[in-house]
């Protein structure tokens, strides 16, 4: 168990020192992580309302911050490419994260388009119907990818990765808040960048 949470611990270190670099990144996942804590509680009551809170707020402001605002260039903090930090990442790297965006944002068109998805659900009535079935899906679509990449981590680096990687991710709504309370702070002093003093 203890070499367990060393593996959680050592991808949640890799995500924050290669990916994670800009305040602004950072601020986002803060707002991110909030909003999927929001989520998770209103799984409990509303689990259409919870895909909806999670991808329209924590996916768009996390994944913003991951396009928009992240070093793409030579980082010099650890000596290595882009390229290199893209090829050994454990989840989704941007092209993976290009995959499921494309399927995220095409979902809502399919359901506009046909109601009943080919006779799979009853067709919504009303706007308010059709967005809780695109609530349902996007939860399903988020349920998938990481049933997916858990599964594909298993014949790629071994099951207890594959299962390391998906409790980081479950757990990263509160690893964020901790890890990102303070950039709010940093970036209003005028700190764009992380020093990333810490070691792990």
């Amino acid at each position: 168990m203890r070499n367990f949470w060393k593996q959680i611990q050592q991808l949640q270190w890799d995500d924050h020192r290669y990916y994670h670099q800009c305040r602004i990144n950072q601020t986002l996942h803060l707002i991110s992580a909030i909003s999927f804590l929001v989520a998770y509680c209103l799984l409990f009551v509303d689990p259409a309302a919870a895909g909806l809170v999670g991808w329209l707020v924590g996916m768009v402001t996390r994944q913003s911050g991951h396009i928009f605002f992240e070093p793409r260039g030579f980082d010099t903090i650890h000596n290595t490419t882009y390229d290199f930090k893209e090829s050994i990442k454990v989840g989704f790297n941007m092209r993976r994260k290009a995959i499921l965006i494309s399927v995220w944002l095409s979902l809502p068109l399919l359901l506009a388009l046909s109601p009943s998805l080919f006779g799979l659900i009853k067709p919504a009535s009303g706007f308010a119907g059709y967005a809780h079935d695109v609530g349902l899906m996007w939860l399903a679509l988020g349920a998938g990818g990481l049933l997916f990449r858990t599964v594909h981590l298993f014949f790629l680096r071994g099951p207890s990765w594959g299962l390391a990687w998906a409790c980081k991710i479950l757990l990263d709504p509160v690893h964020n808040v901790l890890e990102y309370w303070a950039s709010p702070l940093a970036l209003m002093r005028g700190q764009r960048l992380d020093p990333l003093t810490q070691h792990h």
